[in-house]
């Protein structure tokens, strides 16, 4: 049954964000694999894999950039759009739709071309060594063909998230993670590829994907069509877009920065099974960060169309069960990994000494998460309210001002090296979690009053 829009704003708010989130939950496990499996199979390529994984694992920053573009404009246009359907404005919303399509291509375009003929010289930046970089320049190099794909599956994806299809978005994620799964094995091991076929099978599987996500907003299914009129850049359109993409483009690219930062400190502190260990680390903070993404990616519709019909009450609904829900599972899953962590570890790498730092790591580094659910929860939901501003502080608090300077001074304080470094991330987790709760307890209300014809 396709979903009409107006459930948004009628549908019991229980029911209706269950079956919403259930599916973009779902959908960002599914990415989950999709993002962990190219490491799980690296690893453990025969005699290579340590070395093969910490090439990946400086690769990764510079994947994390480009999806952080298609973030800023699917995370950017969608709220707008959904609340242009709460003002039963489609025709604007599918302006916002038409306007964000012709940006990504833009995007790919010079994304493409500007990384691969300096990728070496960043990888080296980002930490690599004389021994892991052919790993990762191989990887990444290929990596870049797809990148036409990543921003259209990634970024447009939103845009049917937004309209109430949650199932057919999680199908966006699973067709292409289910094919990415079953062709990494093939590609590494059965053809030999290594490491150049892990990038080819991510690449083609992103590129299913995104003609499925096009596909469907071409289609008389989709509320919001993809019409050759809006396929144009329009200012009044396009910035108010990047303004509010802006927050979850920090979110996403500051990773890269952060990354950037560990990488090159566990690799003047430590060595290369230092790098392996926090690419592991890094990937285990994704197994709680993506479901929590997920279900506030599930409540973004129904916040932001209700915000823009002027129902605050039921706007206030949906933010409580978000924040209560996405709390307890940072709790729980946070708690579970600091009390077992090496089944966790044990899943990207046989090697003694990844598992002996990676456990090690871990009960320190993911000590924050546990009430990072907070965090995500309100900072989501001043993306949904159109709330740039305030959206691109908090998401600028936790990785820019907080974590990478912190990452930077702790090791060199007492020969903390590596200790320090892990060190940063529960300060800084911890920190930007209380300051952003403070902030939605101040601004929530008054946000509400001014309504949404003030954004």
């Amino acid at each position: 049954m396709s979903p009409d829009n107006n459930r948004l704003g009628s549908a019991p708010l229980g029911k209706l964000l269950f079956e919403l989130a259930l599916p973009t939950v779902f959908a960002q496990i599914v990415n989950l694999l999709y993002n962990m499996v190219d490491r799980i199979y690296v690893g453990r390529i025969p005699e290579a894999g340590p070395l093969a994984l910490a090439g990946l694992g400086v690769a990764f920053p510079i994947i994390i950039l480009i999806s952080a573009f298609a973030s800023l404009v699917g995370m950017g246009g969608a709220p707008r759009a959904a609340i242009l359907m709460g003002k039963k404005d489609n025709d604007g919303a599918e302006e916002v739709l038409g306007n964000s399509v012709f940006f990504l291509f833009l995007l790919s375009i010079v994304l493409c071309a500007v990384f691969y003929f300096t990728k070496d010289p960043i990888l080296m930046l980002f930490g690599a060594s004389s021994q892991t970089l052919p790993y990762a320049s191989q990887y990444l190099g290929i990596y870049l063909a797809g990148t036409l794909s990543v921003q259209i599956a990634l970024g447009l994806n939103q845009f049917i998230s937004c309209q109430g299809f949650a199932k057919t978005s999680m199908m966006t994620v699973l067709i292409g993670a289910v094919l990415n799964i079953i062709l990494d094995p093939i590609f590494i091991y059965v053809l030999n590829m290594g490491v150049a076929g892990a990038a080819l099978a991510t690449i083609i599987s992103q590129t299913v994907s995104a003609v499925w996500v096009l596909a469907f907003l071409c289609s008389g299914k989709s509320i919001l069509r993809v019409r050759r009129k809006h396929l144009h850049i329009a200012k009044r359109v396009l910035l108010p877009v990047i303004a509010l993409g802006i927050a979850p483009f920090i979110m996403q690219a500051t990773e890269c920065l952060v990354q950037l930062t560990f990488n090159s400190g566990m690799q003047k502190y430590g060595n290369d099974f230092y790098v392996g260990a926090m690419t592991i680390l890094f990937s285990v903070s994704q197994m709680l960060f993506l479901p929590m993404q997920g279900l506030a990616q599930g409540a973004q519709p129904i916040i932001s169309y209700n915000f823009g019909a002027g129902n605050n009450g039921r706007v206030k609904k949906a933010f409580s069960l978000m924040f209560k829900t996405s709390l307890a599972f940072s709790v729980i899953a946070t708690g579970i990994l600091i009390l077992f962590p090496e089944p966790f570890i044990r899943l990207f790498s046989n090697d003694a000494e990844i598992i002996r730092i990676g456990t090690y790591g871990l009960r320190i580094y993911m000590v924050g998460f546990l009430i990072m659910g907070a965090q995500l929860a309100c900072q989501q939901t001043f993306i949904a309210l159109g709330q740039a501003k305030i959206s691109m502080f908090l998401a600028l608090l936790r990785k820019i001002i907080l974590l990478i300077p912190l990452a930077i001074i702790l090791p060199m304080i007492g020969g903390l090296g590596t200790n320090g470094l892990f060190i940063a991330e529960p300060i800084s987790d911890i920190l930007a979690v209380l300051t952003t709760v403070v902030l939605f307890a101040v601004n929530f209300r008054k946000i509400l009053a001014r309504g949404a014809d003030k954004i």
